[in-house]
């Protein structure tokens, strides 16, 4: 399996350009690996955006996110590749991704990145 890239994202042409209206999606199963230990790490994922021209095709996300699923990647960096990828493939108005990260080791993480608006 290939390593996810904002290629994989499919988009569709957005049928109310002329409006402001948020579209949030979860992703309550995503899961990647820790770098460091080789252990899973398992999170929501959280991707709230304001389309502008583009609208992202929700089949084409899901297997995007799946090609995380064997990667050695931080916290921190997969949450910001998911936004800088979805933002590269639609260019939306307004985006923020949160990455809650459940708590292993007695640690949980949560990683909010954004841009704002256009």
């Amino acid at each position: 399996m290939n390593n996810p890239t904002y290629k994989d994202l499919e988009i569709v042409e957005n049928q109310y350009p002329d409006r402001d209206y948020e579209v949030k999606v979860s992703i309550p199963e995503f899961n990647c690996v820790c770098p460091k230990t080789g252990l899973p790490d398992f999170a929501e994922i959280s991707i709230n955006y304001i389309p502008d021209k583009h609208i992202v095709e929700l089949k084409s996300l899901k297997l995007y996110i799946v090609k995380f699923r064997n990667i050695g990647i931080f916290h921190e960096e997969v949450t910001n590749r998911i936004m800088d990828d979805f933002y590269k493939a639609s260019s939306p108005r307004k985006i923020e991704v949160i990455g809650n990260f459940h708590s292993r080791g007695g640690i949980s993480t949560i990683v909010t990145t954004r841009k704002p608006q256009k």
